[in-house]
């Protein structure tokens, strides 16, 4: 238990104290918890686990299955709205901020079969991103805040996104699991550029579209025009 408190001291940017962790990190209590509700589970006592599970949700705002399984120092930061699903299974070191799901896309073969998702050690999954189904979100990879991910993510990756997709790699640290400036900078511009190039598409295809974007240089050819 010092450890994982130990652990979630160095990664709090609020450089919270022993004391303040222990007894007001409801992150910490759902983790600790869970611990207990396995060792239950893995007795066969599977109603009794899942009662005293639905009281870690009602006193943490966390609900983590009891067959769940979790490796060292796992990190639920703020917490509220975090579900696991049970069959997830999460590394060491990892860092879940609020509202995330691991959860499961429906039953797959035999009701015990592998429906939720594999999260590998040092891996950040941003506040309220959703991640679905049997998939593996590889070593120190990142997830966006908000993004839904249904497909496997490479190991030191970030991405983002609905549906996610991989924006770049685990040079830089990342606050939520978003991206660097610099990684959002170059999406950003290469989508300015396929809306401008699209316009002058049009414009030689002498289409008219309602729906479609103007850019701000498209904008100013408009105004010379008038």
């Amino acid at each position: 238990m010092s450890q994982l408190i130990k652990s979630i001291r160095e990664r709090d940017p609020a450089n919270p104290t022993f004391a303040e962790v222990l007894f007001a990190y409801n992150g910490f209590h759902a983790v600790v918890l869970h611990r207990m509700n396995n060792f239950i589970w893995n007795l066969g006592l599977r109603a009794l686990a899942r009662f005293f599970s639905n009281i870690t949700r009602v006193l943490t705002g966390i609900e983590i299955h009891p067959q769940a399984q979790i490796g060292k120092n796992l990190f639920i930061d703020h917490g509220t709205g975090v579900v696991i699903g049970q069959t997830a299974v999460i590394g060491d070191n990892v860092t879940i901020y609020h509202g995330v799901t691991l959860g499961g896309v429906g039953k797959v073969g035999t009701v015990d079969g592998k429906r939720h998702p594999t999260v590998e050690s040092d891996a950040i999954i941003g506040a309220g991103s959703q991640v679905l189904g049997d998939i593996t979100i590889g070593e120190g990879a990142k997830i966006g805040a908000n993004s839904v991910v249904t497909t496997d993510i490479p190991a030191h990756a970030t991405a983002i996104g609905i549906p996610a997709r991989v924006v770049g790699g685990d040079d830089k640290a990342r606050a939520y699991g978003m991206p660097s400036r610099e990684e959002m900078a170059d999406l950003i511009s290469t989508m300015d550029c396929l809306i401008r190039e699209m316009g002058k598409i049009k414009q030689k295809l002498n289409l008219k579209d309602e729906k479609t974007c103007i850019t701000s240089e498209n904008q100013n050819d408009k105004d010379a025009a008038e």
